[in-house]
């Protein structure tokens, strides 16, 4: 519940410090380009701010303003952190931090560029268009830059109050949002890779999912989209050379392991892949398989020979996996994977 509020809860920008916002974004007659600008957010999160305003035509607009000097600020906290984690003895010294904090500096600047957002969110558009289960905000092209990113504003409440909805629109929504991953993955080969529950909104009315924030968008090369449907293929034909093989290509595993330790990454591999063999539906609530996980990761973490960090393309992608599947199982779905996971490989 804390981290909920946390989520669009951040502190907001002062009146006449929005105004100057707004006139560096727009310049000084920002205001001819609204009907009525709502001064109060609807969210306020870590880098920018969404109010809701008006066209002079009438369109309702979502429009997200980013806080003055975050872009300065990226640099100086993330060298601070990396301080922070050096000093403090928390990151074993046998792994090579740099490449890591390179990758989160890397993207925090993507982040805050809101015209590559924007670019993004119509990207997205295009790809969804026709696809009645999802709503992406049309961008305010006239409206958007750098700094500032207008869309049309899209009526819906947090995804969390799912929850409360009968199991088969629970079920159908989880489904669609895991589908939409697998088609970044394997078909566009595009992929917004944070999972913060925020980004997913939901309308009762219509059983639709909205999609928000594409800013962490990133594109998946045809190498890490290929190694992941040969690793599937190979967990699904239960060939575990192949999926040793498969794990090192996409950079999971460091090559050349013992085979004492070959064989805990198997077992480990196994968890996931015996599920997507098997013909049940998954109940993402009513099972204890993250808590196997769990276990398993923390054996590997105390056997320094496996030790490693993949690469930050595939960390982002397990990064948006696993998201997922908290979602699932925070909203209780019920869902056929291994038959959703079959038709893409």
């Amino acid at each position: 519940a804390i981290l909920s509020r946390l989520r669009s809860e951040a502190h907001v920008m002062p009146p006449k410090q929005l105004k100057q916002v707004l006139q560096d974004a727009y310049g000084s007659d920002f205001r001819t380009l609204f009907k009525s600008f709502d001064t109060r957010p609807l969210a306020a999160a870590s880098i920018g701010q969404v109010h809701r305003a008006q066209t002079p035509d009438g369109r309702a607009l979502a429009v997200k303003l980013q806080y003055p000097g975050v872009k300065d600020a990226i640099d100086s906290d993330l060298d601070n952190a990396a301080a922070l984690i050096r000093w403090s003895g928390l990151w074993p010294a046998d792994l090579d931090l740099r490449p890591l904090l390179a990758e989160a500096r890397a993207q925090l600047h993507e982040e805050a560029d809101y015209a590559r957002e924007g670019a993004a969110l119509a990207r997205f558009g295009a790809l969804l268009r026709g696809d009645d289960r999802f709503v992406v905000p049309e961008r305010a092209a006239t409206r958007s830059g750098p700094s500032a990113l207008a869309m049309s504003f899209e009526p819906s409440e947090p995804i969390e109050t799912l929850a409360q909805a009968p199991p088969a629109q629970r079920d159908q929504a989880v489904s669609a949002i895991l589908e939409l991953c697998l088609r970044e993955l394997f078909e566009f080969r595009l992929m917004q890779t944070d999972p913060n529950f925020a980004n997913f909104r939901w309308r009762p009315d219509t059983g639709q999912i909205v999609l928000l924030d594409f800013g962490a968008t990133r594109e998946i090369s045809v190498a890490m989209s290929e190694g992941y449907r040969a690793l599937l293929r190979a967990g699904l034909a239960q060939d575990h050379d192949a999926v040793m093989a498969g794990l090192t290509d996409i950079g999971f595993i460091k090559p050349g392991l013992a085979p004492e330790h070959r064989q805990t990454i198997l077992d480990m591999a196994e968890m996931g892949f015996g599920l997507l063999r098997g013909p049940e539906v998954f109940d993402f609530r009513g099972n204890d398989f993250a808590d196997r996980m769990r276990a398993r990761g923390m054996q590997i973490g105390g056997e320094r020979e496996l030790w490693h960090i993949p690469p930050a393309q595939t960390l982002f992608l397990q990064r948006k996996i696993g998201g997922l599947y908290l979602l699932a199982t925070r909203l209780g779905a019920r869902v056929d994977v291994a038959a959703m996971v079959r038709r893409f490989v």
